[in-house]
């Protein structure tokens, strides 16, 4: 199973402009936000100190969350590639068997979505030093790459299930389009999750991405936000929900309950990659 892991890492980084396509959802997200949102979130927050510090971390947990999206279904794009050309028969006449493959898929995905949110969370924490003079809590840091970590595994395993409905290169190249377009408003990047109607914000609500994106700006922004705002006080309430830095159902979700949500999403997409393969094993045997 590594040296399938090890080759689709390597199909995925040698095709450069593959890698720039990829990371395109996230890209737009960050120069939208530079050119057009920043200036009108911000007049909405005017008499908030802080307020670049406060809204660059806001905006850096969104497009993390986007990259992870965009970045795992790129890589897990080469599953289907793979079986157009009928490459997975090939693949299979090694010691790897159909389930092993497609874990094989998996796997190398995360890590790919891991590495590319490495990457893009250290150029923009540079940019917005250099811009904005922002300081990060480097005590968040090892919980934030664990929110990477566990990004990256949901959203291979939500992208996964999606594909399993794709069975032409054509028709996955309408879905990425398609999921790279819709992510920057489904994690509330675009558009703040608390400024949407509340049919809009389910359908949010409904996504894996906004819980991640949660994760993220609760984790990365917990000390500028008191600091901001001070513990527990209306206007911190307000903002956190209005920016959707924490999720209301019934009240506004904790960290605690967040990691919880994102741990169960996890699981039920999780048991569906392991049925799909063992699905995948069958066919095979047959």
């Amino acid at each position: 199973m590594s040296a399938i892991v090890k080759r689709n890492l390597t199909l995925y980084f040698r095709n450069r402009s593959g890698v720039f396509f990829s990371l395109m959802g996230a890209l737009i997200s960050f120069v939208l936000y530079i050119v057009f949102l920043k200036s009108n979130i911000k007049a909405g927050w005017s008499n908030v100190p802080n307020t670049n510090q406060l809204l660059d971390t806001w905006l850096i947990a969104g497009t993390l969350t986007i990259a992870g999206i965009s970045t795992s279904l790129t890589s897990l794009s080469q599953m289907i590639k793979d079986k157009e050309s009928h490459v997975d028969w090939d693949l299979s006449l090694t010691d790897v068997n159909k389930k092993g493959m497609a874990y094989a898929y998996v796997l190398s995905a995360s890590i790919v979505a891991f590495i590319m949110q490495f990457v893009l969370f250290w150029v923009m924490v540079a940019y917005f030093a250099w811009a904005d003079g922002l300081s990060m809590d480097w005590k968040v840091l090892p919980t934030t790459f664990c929110v990477m970590a566990v990004s990256s595994i949901l959203a291979t395993s939500v992208n996964q299930l999606l594909l399993r409905f794709v069975k032409s290169v054509d028709s996955l190249s309408k879905i990425s389009t398609l999921v790279g377009t819709a992510s920057g408003f489904l994690v509330g990047t675009y558009i703040p999750l608390g400024t949407l109607p509340d049919s809009a914000q389910t359908v949010m609500k409904l996504t894996p991405g906004t819980y991640i994106a949660s994760l993220y700006r609760q984790v990365m922004m917990d000390g500028s936000l008191a600091d901001a705002f001070g513990k527990g006080t209306s206007q911190l309430l307000d903002f956190e929900q209005k920016m959707g830095v924490r999720i209301k159902l019934t009240s506004l979700m904790s960290l605690e309950d967040t990691w919880k949500m994102v741990a169960v999403l996890i699981l039920i997409f999780l048991l569906f990659v392991r049925r799909q393969a063992r699905k995948s094993a069958k066919v095979t045997n047959q």
